[in-house]
């Protein structure tokens, strides 16, 4: 108990101070907007002083110490390592290594008071309006980085101000049934499950997003993140503005914030299309390098999306100086060929003689599909690839004409036509391994010698059933294993 009380004054000391820090930056924007749910015959009265926000914060975590030792209790039984006896006290025998992690502890502490009192604030059988204040507060001080707490914390707490709903009443969630306790015999079935936001949680929520969008880089970019989240959320859309907000920050100064907009394209095209060829617009004009990338990195996504609309696209993309840019770009040629097969083969052509290895070698991935498309390979690009000499290349050509060979002599021996006045001694050797009589036969044919080898019979192996067949005798089954000595 010692350990406990050291510990929990430490990290209610600690607690106190971040708590005063967070709700000192949460009342640099003032006015608050209004609460949602209010009690008509006691409507609510902003404050005038961001100063008695302050104070009413801390001395409600000072006066409820209840709520602080509950969430205390969670939060240790949540971090500390789960390598000891069940019997044991999480306090006393980490005391040393909660210390040590006092602001881990009092950031998911903070946290849990925000979503307690926004409950509370959002409870419509007794709504209050100072907790909302508080809430809201306190929610806008703590979101200040892009990673941890603030990103999924921060998510559901944004999300629920805009529903105006209580933290963890979930939409989704399924009616009881006469299995539970709380079945109602006389609910409603079925029972409506779609997202509907409210009209003054909407506007509390643009506010709470509109301080992170002014704010510094960092604050910016955990807005990106609101809004990806969001996005699953497509009813949410148009009453938070989230298209126009990234669109805003596609084209913001900082290309961690730009680069973090692009992964939010696919679903953004999915609710808004007009909005995310907006947004690819703007960003596709950017000239700094981690932008460009990460449009790269996603064009199979939008070509699944916006299809004919990205070819311009992946051209500008093939046209770039930087590498990895060359590189994820000529990956996705592929994704052509369900727009328009003929544009696809002769890109593929195109690209043959494109400077950088890295593509070249790139086109290696879709030949099998555009040797089954064009079998006859018209556009000479098999002859063209083998002629580069690149071994990568070369070596996913001979495993594709090796299968070829196995599976249809006809369209391997138009292929191989195609290659005799080119140096194919590279392609015989790994056939010889598995058919050497075969290559002499496909040798002796290219020298006019001898008639076109037919396509080989397949190998069927025979896997033996153990239950097939009938079953030994029991007694002659046992006789066998005495006489073995298995049965003394």
């Amino acid at each position: 108990m010692k350990s406990r009380r050291r510990v929990s004054q430490k990290v209610l000391d600690s607690l106190v101070q971040r708590l005063t820090d967070s709700l000192e930056k949460g009342t640099l924007a003032w006015p608050l907007p209004s609460p949602p749910v209010f009690d008509d015959d006691f409507p609510p009265v902003h404050p005038k002083d961001p100063q008695a926000i302050i104070e009413m914060g801390v001395g409600l975590l000072i006066a409820d110490k209840g709520m602080f030792d509950r969430h205390l209790s969670i939060v240790v039984d949540l971090i500390v390592p789960h390598r000891m006896n069940l019997s044991d006290d999480p306090f006393e025998i980490h005391e040393r290594w909660l210390l040590k992690r006092l602001n881990v502890l009092t950031e998911r502490l903070s946290f849990a008071i925000a979503t307690e009192w926004l409950a509370q604030a959002l409870d419509r059988s007794c709504p209050d309006p100072d907790r909302w204040w508080l809430a809201l507060v306190l929610t806008n001080g703590l979101c200040q980085a892009s990673h941890g707490q603030p990103v999924h914390q921060g998510y559901h707490l944004v999300e629920s101000i805009a529903l105006a709903e209580r933290p963890g009443t979930w939409h989704t969630q399924p009616e009881a049934s006469n299995a539970n306790l709380d079945w109602n015999p006389q609910s409603v079935v079925p029972r409506s499950t779609s997202v509907i936001a409210h009209e003054a949680g909407a506007d509390a929520a643009k506010w709470l997003m509109m301080q992170l969008e002014n704010g510094p880089e960092e604050r910016r970019k955990l807005l990106v993140e609101w809004c990806r989240l969001l996005l699953e959320r497509k009813e949410l859309l148009e009453p938070l503005g989230i298209p126009q907000i990234l669109i805003r920050r596609a084209g913001d100064s900082s290309e961690e914030v730009s680069s973090r907009v692009v992964l939010c394209l696919a679903k953004l095209i999915e609710g808004d299309k007009d909005s995310g060829l907006e947004c690819i617009r703007v960003l596709n004009s950017r000239e700094d390098l981690l932008t460009r990338r990460s449009m790269a990195d996603v064009l199979t996504r939008l070509f699944r999306r916006i299809e004919g609309d990205a070819i311009p696209l992946l051209n500008q993309m093939l046209e770039d100086e930087d590498e990895n840019v060359l590189a994820a770009a000529s990956a996705t040629i592929g994704d052509l060929r369900f727009i328009d097969k003929e544009m696809w083969a002769n890109k593929i052509r195109e690209l043959c003689d494109h400077e950088s290895q890295l593509v070249r070698r790139n086109l290696v991935h879709t030949i099998r599909d555009y040797l089954e498309e064009f079998s006859s390979d018209e556009r000479q690009i098999i002859p063209k690839m083998w002629a580069d000499g690149d071994e990568v290349v070369l070596t996913r050509l001979r495993e594709l004409l090796i299968r070829m060979a196995e599976i249809d002599a006809d369209r391997f021996a138009t292929t191989i036509k195609s290659l005799e006045h080119l140096n194919i001694d590279g392609l015989w050797a790994p056939m010889k391994i598995r058919n050497e009589q075969l290559v002499i036969q496909w040798q002796q044919w290219l020298e006019g010698k001898g008639e076109q080898p037919d396509t080989p019979e397949p190998v069927h192996t025979h896997v033996s059933d153990m239950t097939e067949g009938e079953l030994p005798d029991v007694e002659d089954a046992f006789a066998t294993l005495g006489d073995m000595n298995f049965i003394d």
